[in-house]
């Protein structure tokens, strides 16, 4: 009877996984698919503690240290999950995602070594899971660290360009191989050992070699392979809701990874071998002057602007700025003002960071336009606010010789006014300079983004203003 109760427990967890999925694919039920997300996990660890805890193999009876070691690693585990969660803003979610997926990659690789030593005589085909299993488990582990590393600064964002390191990563693949077809003829633990030393430290060549503008492509790619060490978790522990949960994952990170290296004009395998900076051109130097303009001219800019289009980035998030810019938004459309939001596929540092973003400070949907969308519309908007964005509305993209040369980005220059909020006039995260901030239709407004959309919303004419002025 209680196998039937973890069986239907896990048949419902898979389906509630599945209505996650298709929840999370739109802003409107993201919250109910996050909930079910949750539902579902919920469920399967009651019914995982059920099954590995309260009897043993036989099903004779409860085995308390198992279900006290169980418990201690619930609660530990969950303490750990509030407390990041809770703690996490919005601009450190990219690494602290990276910082989980090396948490799935670590369980894998323990999941395998464990999955062995339980049963050393197994048959080829369960050995060649274990070895496929911490092979995927430790390359998801360090590659996940390095990104971590990369997201918050501790590791430069600049590519590893080591001498034939395509050369490397192929080595250490067929190293693997000749290793786990050793492991299976003659299974010990010396060749699992090597595995994993091999797989971990191709984990951190591949994604050290990746540069800082291709790394919300990697976190995407690094969730698909922290779905895949899960699933062969599940394979090596029979347990069929962690194979069912760890092949969507795979699945829709793969998808992701193949939808945005399609939005950047950019390989999947060129991105996974390294291919941001594989072309070692160096841009020219940007000649000429920019002009700036101060909180008030902005606001006088867009009192007179019939049509408006935001651009954020990054910089949006690190200020904090998404809740003084939607207050802009309603003031600006109260007055009249067309504004509408443009989002590049891979604005800031993870897949629909703006999106969330602009959704926590109520920002409504229907303004908040993907690039294919908008692309089009800038040749006819009056003023265009570029707010922490760099490297997505760098017009060096569409010339040859660029390091970003083919990389679609939002064509924000061809509207009669864009004003871009910097800190300064240094690179983007992919270090490349923008040469927007020197065209004759761009000025600059320095500061805080948040304070400077403040400090506009103040200034901004309203209503009766604007007619007396247009009077």
């Amino acid at each position: 009877m209680l196998q039937n109760f973890v069986t239907a427990t896990y048949i419902v967890s898979g389906l509630l996984f599945i209505m996650a999925l298709q929840g999370l694919s739109k802003h409107e039920t993201a919250k109910r698919g996050n909930a079910l997300g949750v539902l579902g996990m919920l469920l399967a660890l009651v019914a995982t503690n059920f099954s590995m805890g309260w009897t043993d193999i036989k099903g004779d009876g409860a085995d308390l240290g198992a279900v006290a070691l169980l418990l201690v690693a619930v609660l530990v585990g969950g303490a750990v999950g509030v407390r990041k969660a809770l703690k996490v803003e919005m601009t450190g979610m990219p690494e602290l995602i990276a910082l989980l997926h090396s948490f799935v990659g670590a369980a894998a690789v323990l999941v395998g070594f464990n999955s062995y030593l339980d049963a050393p005589h197994s048959n080829a085909f369960h050995l060649t899971e274990v070895a496929l299993g911490i092979f995927i488990g430790a390359v998801t582990f360090t590659g996940s660290i390095v990104a971590w590393g990369k997201l918050n600064g501790k590791i430069a964002s600049k590519p590893l360009a080591l001498p034939g390191r395509n050369l490397l990563n192929l080595a250490a693949l067929v190293a693997t191989i000749v290793m786990t077809v050793w492991f299976v003829k003659a299974p010990s633990l010396l060749p699992l050992v090597l595995i994993t030393i091999v797989s971990l430290l191709l984990g951190i060549h591949l994604v050290a070699s990746i540069g800082g503008a291709d790394m919300p492509v990697v976190i995407s790619m690094l969730n698909s392979y922290s779905g895949w060490a899960a699933a062969f978790s599940g394979f090596m522990l029979n347990m069929n809701v962690l194979i069912i949960t760890g092949a969507l994952v795979g699945a829709s990170g793969a998808i992701l990874s193949y939808i945005m290296c399609k939005a950047m004009n950019r390989s999947f395998i060129s991105v996974i071998l390294g291919g941001f900076g594989d072309d070692t051109t160096v841009a020219a130097a940007i000649e000429g002057e920019h002009t700036e303009m101060s909180a008030g001219e902005v606001a006088e800019a867009l009192g007179d602007a019939k049509s408006v289009i935001i651009a954020p980035g990054y910089g949006m998030a690190v200020a904090q700025a998404q809740y003084p810019v939607a207050e802009l938004t309603r003031a600006m459309e109260a007055n009249g003002t067309k504004v509408r939001f443009a989002i590049h596929p891979v604005a800031g540092r993870l897949p629909g960071h703006m999106n969330v973003l602009l959704a926590e400070a109520k920002v409504p949907y229907d303004i908040v336009l993907e690039m294919d969308e908008i692309n089009d519309d800038f040749d006819d908007t009056d003023v265009v606010l570029v707010i922490g964005a760099n490297d997505t509305v760098n017009p060096a993209a569409e010339e040859p010789g660029s390091p970003i040369s083919g990389m679609p980005v939002l064509k924000v220059w061809e509207a009669r006014k864009v004003i871009v909020f910097k800190r300064s006039m240094s690179a983007g995260y992919a270090g490349v300079q923008n040469p927007l901030f020197f065209r004759e239709n761009t000025s600059m407004c320095f500061g805080d983004a948040k304070a400077t959309v403040q400090d506009i919303l103040a200034a901004l004419p309203k209503g009766a203003d604007r007619a007396a002025i247009g009077s």
